[in-house]
Formats: C-alpha cells, sequence, structure tokens
C-alpha cells in the first residue's frame, strides 16, 4: 500500500479520507514578531489550543486531512505545527519549497549555477531535497510535497528559478507539486510552459486558485494539459463569490472534470497578515473564510446545483489519493 509523510509519520494513502488540499495551520513572520514584537494578539498557548480546537471542530465534520503548503516566505515552524498534530485526529500534510512573487532569499541568490558563488548543483534543490528525504529541520516530519508561486509579476527571474527548483526537486524525489496561481493574470499557463519544460508529471502538479476564475474554456486548458485544478479559495469573495465558484465546479463536473479537482479554503488557524483590530475587520469583510465553510456551506450548494456524491468523492478522496501515489 504507497503511503504519504504527515506531522505525525507515514500513513497508507487509503487512510487520507476526504482532504482539503490547500489550508494552512498558521501563517506567520517570525523576523515581524522579533522585531515589532505582537501586541495583544499573539500568546503561543493561546493560538495553539485554538488551533487544536479548529481542526477537531474540522475533523468533526467530516474532513479527514488537510494539505498546508506553509513554507520559506510563509512562516513554516514545524515544532508549532507538531504540537498541534499531537492533539488531533485530523491528519496533517506538510510542504517544503519557498513561497515569492519575484526575488528569491539572498541566502540563495548569490550560490548555485551562473551566481556569484559557483555551485555545482542548485542549492534550493539541494535543501528541498533534504527536506523530503531527511526531515525537516530536526523534526523528522517529513515535507510530502513541493510549493511555489507564479503571481501576477510573472515569470521573474527569482520565481523562475523557484519554479525549477522545484521541477528539479520533483524529478529527484518524485513527490507532486502545488503551484500558487493568479487567475486573473492566467499565470498557471506559465506553470505548465516551465514544468513541462523540465519534465515533470503535470498529473502530479495542483494549479493554486485555479478556482478564482470563471473562465471555462481556460481552466479546461490547464485540466486538459494533465493538471489538478486548485478550487481551494471558498470563502475568499473578493477572489470570486462562493455562488460562481459552486456554479464553475458544477459545470466543469458535468463537462468530466471532476478528477482533476480538488476543493479548499486556504484558511489558517490564524495568520498575522491581519492581526489585532485588522483580524477584526477581516473576518466581518470575509465572514466565511474559515475551515468550516467548505463542509457546512459548500458541499450542501454543490449537492443542490447537480454535482452528484460520485463527483465529491472524485474532489475529495480519490483525487487527493492519487495525487501523493
Amino acid at each position: 500500500m504507497p503511503t504519504v509523510h504527515t506531522v505525525r509519520g507515514p500513513i497508507d494513502t487509503a487512510d487520507l479520507g476526504r482532504t482539503l488540499m490547500h489550508e494552512h495551520v498558521f501563517v506567520l513572520s517570525t523576523e515581524h514578531q522579533q522585531n515589532y514584537g505582537t501586541g495583544d494578539w499573539w500568546d503561543e498557548e493561546e493560538r495553539v489550543a485554538d488551533a487544536v480546537t479548529k481542526l477537531n471542530e474540522l475533523k468533526a465534520l467530516g474532513i479527514d486531512t488537510i494539505v498546508d503548503p506553509t513554507v520559506w516566505g510563509l512562516g513554516r515552524y514545524l515544532p508549532r505545527v507538531q504540537r498541534v498534530a499531537a492533539q488531533t485526529e485530523l491528519n496533517i500534510i506538510v510542504a517544503t519549497g519557498l513561497y515569492t512573487y519575484d526575488e528569491i532569499p539572498f541566502q540563495y541568490a548569490h550560490r548555485g549555477p551562473g551566481t556569484l558563488i559557483e555551485t555545482p548543483t542548485d542549492p534550493m534543490v539541494d535543501d528541498f531535497t533534504r527536506d523530503v528525504r531527511a526531515g525537516i529541520a530536526d523534526t523528522g516530519v517529513h515535507a510530502a510535497f513541493l510549493k511555489c508561486a507564479v503571481e501576477a509579476k510573472g515569470l521573474t527571474p527569482g520565481v523562475e528559478r523557484t519554479l525549477r527548483a522545484v521541477a528539479a526537486t520533483h524529478r529527484e524525489t518524485g513527490v507532486p507539486i502545488t503551484v500558487h496561481t493568479s487567475a486573473a493574470a492566467q499565470t498557471g499557463r506559465l506553470a505548465v510552459q516551465v514544468l513541462r519544460e523540465e519534465g515533470a508529471d503535470l498529473t502530479k502538479v495542483v494549479i493554486g486558485h485555479a478556482g478564482d476564475s470563471n473562465d471555462l474554456d481556460h481552466l479546461k486548458e490547464l485540466a486538459d494539459a494533465g493538471c489538478i485544478l486548485g478550487m481551494d479559495r471558498f470563502g475568499l469573495d473578493l477572489y470570486n463569490p462562493t455562488s460562481a465558484r459552486v456554479d464553475t465546479i458544477v459545470a466543469l463536473a458535468e463537462q468530466g472534470y471532476a478528477d482533476r479537482m480538488v476543493l479548499s479554503q486556504d484558511a489558517s488557524c490564524y495568520i498575522d497578515w491581519f492581526p489585532g483590530e485588522a483580524r477584526t475587520a477581516m473576518t466581518q469583510a470575509m465572514p466565511n473564510w474559515n475551515f468550516t465553510h467548505v463542509p457546512q456551506d459548500v458541499l450542501p450548494m454543490l449537492r443542490e446545483r447537480g454535482a452528484s456524491e460520485g463527483h465529491l468523492d472524485q474532489m475529495l478522496v480519490q483525487v487527493p489519493r492519487r495525487y501523493f501515489e
């Protein structure tokens, strides 16, 4: 039986169950916290306990696994996630990679082939591969997939190098890829272009945030290339309202694309992009951007509008399982 690494260790892919393919436990900036403090909005024990409560609620709603693409650039810190994972039956799968819309960190920019300090291999590939094979830092937790981004700026030199490093690590290790994309700028096409050039298996690639678009022709183009469509920002209505997202998914499912879509919310237990009062304002502006929206609201709406139980099983169970096998 194929296995996949979770924060608590490897499990059979058959035990993934219903899976949300793009959620974050914590999105935090350690450097900001260390230099400017946290005011009254961060207490470690309180936030860990709150995360446990939120994930246990999600488990009680019938979700068995979340896939967490929090990497360098989004504040990945595994010891904190391990504390949460130890107190919930929900499976948490974590990633390696780099989240940037433009330049790469100086720690990589000046080292590697064709840089100031020539090295035989790209140090990004070395680090990503170590996270997959040996584990992240000294936690013993293995990354089970790769994450990068191609935003509206497109293939800047830093973004392109990161994307090619992710593809090289994918070739070396076999683990799948998730790419944050801008649906408005249709940067999924750029991701497909580079990953195809690099010999990546496009059936193992999630085009993240594809669900921000209702352009069926564009979405089918990405799916026809072999990619999985990340219909993964339910609750972020400023990008695309839930009702429109649901109609798009139903239309695609009716045309035979349920086997190339996954569902999620891109939510988090806590994200410090919106600390203190800003979090209250964000919650008021987007009240459904949380872990319960898909199981409580979206799945019933999909059924009402024509999605079958078979379609839902494909998007929540079969496609995630295939992605990790």
